[in-house]
């Protein structure tokens, strides 16, 4: 395959316009330097929530208590619950009485108290509420105890290297840390869900709205309010971990991911996630390669059911730009074998897309295989082999 994928090259260059030029060419802001960003947080990060670009960082590894922003995790396992059918919005969860018992920020739930899916994800998004938060996670696993489990595998399966669960809602207690890096990948992976800023973005809404115990949930995120266009995700404090937030914005199609751990009050917290969004969106912009459904190209599929596979852009595949500087040259190259041999699995890599500025890689790209395709049985083989040389279907 490997000396296929050079038989199979595609490439093309893009020019930009002169007023951009790649993230490659710009220093991030230095720490301690006047165009620091977060001066007052423990840890922070910003980056594209698209590319995984990183534009500024400070501390970003330190492990540190996350507090409620532990709840990311929660709702990111809530979200693939409802999308591989374990979990329905309209399910009734019943309330234990060791959820009830939670306390810290909370929504007030009764044991044996009864709500749905959906309102429950509105507790834990707008009013970070730490006994809805047990309520779900022991409706998807049956215990939280088997509910961290959950989290602390998927937390390894997204390269949360150094984060470690040992509760769903984030209250103090030993053991349980992450980092403003790890907080942005599970923050990326929780927008791949695109209905979750329909629970996160809302600012204020009502929980039992036409019962006799209506309870007025207003956001604990301001920023959804005052930030144009912030829609998440998730704020948290404790006495021990601060006032920490892992926040999300888009404008002009670059959607952008910023946390902030350990800051001193709300008000700096705030303003660092603030100025980092502003600097990302005044520096940065986002520059489309493929968009989702675009042909990349096709693969002889050998001894295949089926002759060949068609390669589709499975998402968008775009790099950042930095606004300003000299003008830069981008180019792609599809680099896919002419031939792979059957068996072919869904999701199996078969070549690159790769990005370069003159011959300087900036991002590069798995290519996967959209389907299964089994070998063929020997006996359309036979007629496939004789159609070509009779030249008939």
């Amino acid at each position: 395959m490997k000396k296929a994928l050079t038989a199979g090259l595609l490439a093309c260059s893009m020019m930009l316009a002169p007023a951009f030029a790649t993230y490659a060419d710009e220093k991030k802001p230095n720490e301690g330097s006047n165009s620091e960003l977060a001066p007052s947080a423990r840890s922070a990060i910003l980056l594209d929530a698209e590319t995984g670009t990183i534009i500024y960082e400070k501390n970003s590894h330190d492990k540190l208590p996350p507090a409620s922003i532990t709840k990311i995790m929660t709702m990111l396992l809530t979200m693939e619950a409802l999308e591989d059918g374990r979990l329905k919005l309209t399910d009734k969860v019943r309330t234990s009485e060791r959820a009830a018992s939670m306390g810290g920020s909370q929504i007030f739930l009764e044991p044996g108290e009864e709500m749905t899916v959906d309102d429950m994800l509105k507790g834990i998004a707008m009013a970070s509420g730490n006994d809805a938060s047990v309520a779900l996670a022991e409706r998807i696993a049956g215990s939280e105890e088997e509910f961290v489990k959950m989290m602390n595998e998927r937390a390894a399966e997204l390269g949360m290297k150094n984060t470690h669960f040992s509760n769903c809602n984030g209250l103090p207690v030993e053991n349980h840390y992450s980092t403003a890096h790890d907080i942005a990948l599970m923050s990326r992976e929780l927008l791949k869900h695109e209905k979750i800023t329909k629970y996160t973005g809302l600012y204020q809404d009502y929980l039992r709205k036409d019962t006799p115990k209506p309870f007025w949930l207003v956001n604990t995120n301001k920023l959804v309010r005052f930030y144009p266009g912030a829609d998440g995700l998730k704020t948290g404090y404790t006495s021990e971990a601060k006032f920490c937030l892992s926040a999300t914005a888009s404008r002009d199609g670059l959607r952008t991911v910023a946390v902030v751990l350990g800051a001193p009050d709300t008000k700096n917290r705030n303003n660092e996630i603030s100025r980092m969004f502003d600097y990302g969106f005044a520096q940065y912009s986002k520059h489309s390669i493929y968009k989702k459904g675009e042909v990349l190209g096709s693969i002889q599929v050998s001894k295949g059911a089926v002759p060949s596979i068609q390669l589709q852009a499975d998402q968008n595949y775009s790099v950042l730009v930095k606004k300003g500087g000299k003008a830069a040259v981008l180019r792609h190259e599809v680099s896919i074998p002419k031939s792979i041999k059957a068996p072919v699995t869904a999701g199996q890599i078969v070549g690159k897309l790769t990005v370069y500025q003159g011959e300087q890689l900036v991002k590069e790209f798995d290519l996967k295989a959209p389907e299964d395709v089994k070998r063929a049985g020997w006996w359309k083989l036979f007629k496939r082999t004789t159609g070509k040389l009779f030249h008939v279907d």
